[in-house]
């Protein structure tokens, strides 16, 4: 089987990269593997930064303009297209039923959740996700996770959460039929064309900020525009 570096290597020549994994506990639910017995490994596939952008954006331009989905679409291609090179299965945070993608994320590297509800890592910050899994029927080799300081117990001011126009982020939750209306208003062109307010004020991993292209095209996306 190939160790966890050779897959990285494969997922890289899409701009993706293999975010960490783990072995599954005997006694644990654990989905099914490419032999349909329950899978003994994960590797947890995703993205930092507007790295896939440039892969993506090409690939579009070979579908229809009207492809539903289309980041979906592009991500499940490439993985499976890794997947069948490393004998394992694709697995997709949208496939039903809902794996719980981000309890896994938190034990195969080392991410915290945010006052905004998106899980915040060390480097990245807010602007990285995760776009699938690779399931296999062995133990694999993986590389564990490097633990760090939850980011957000060092920021004092918390300007996430003072920056969003509607404080659709409090303590009781995401207010989100406020967020969705101010993003497809009149008055949420900030967002749409910029990214989210509250999301953008965040001081973690500034450098691995979305450009404007990418950030607008997941508002869109959001909204349902």
């Amino acid at each position: 089987m190939p160790a966890q570096q050779e897959i990285a290597a494969r997922l890289a020549a899409h701009g993706l990269i293999a975010r960490g994994g783990f072995r599954f506990c005997d006694n644990e639910d654990r989905p099914a593997g490419p032999s349909g017995r329950p899978a003994r490994s994960i590797l947890i596939v995703g993205d930092a930064g507007a790295s896939y952008w440039r892969h993506f954006a090409q690939w579009r331009t070979t579908q229809r303009a009207d492809l539903p989905n289309p980041l979906d679409t592009w991500s499940r291609a490439v993985i499976g297209e890794v997947a069948d090179k490393a004998g394992a299965r694709v697995l997709m945070p949208n496939d039903r039923p809902f794996a719980p993608f981000q309890q896994w994320a938190a034990r195969a590297e080392a991410i915290r959740s945010s006052p905004l509800g998106i899980l915040i890592h060390p480097d990245y910050g807010l602007w990285h996700a995760y776009r699938g899994a690779l399931l296999f029927d062995v133990e694999i080799s993986i590389q564990p996770p490097e633990r760090s300081n939850h980011p957000c117990a060092l920021c004092v001011g918390k300007p996430c959460l003072n920056a969003c126009p509607v404080a659709a982020f409090s303590p009781a939750g995401f207010a989100y039929e406020s967020c969705l209306a101010h993003v497809r208003g009149p008055s949420g062109a900030p967002c749409r064309e910029h990214g989210c307010v509250a999301r953008n004020a965040c001081p973690v991993g500034e450098e691995w900020r979305y450009p404007d292209e990418v950030q607008a095209f997941h508002q869109k996306a959001f909204a349902g525009l």
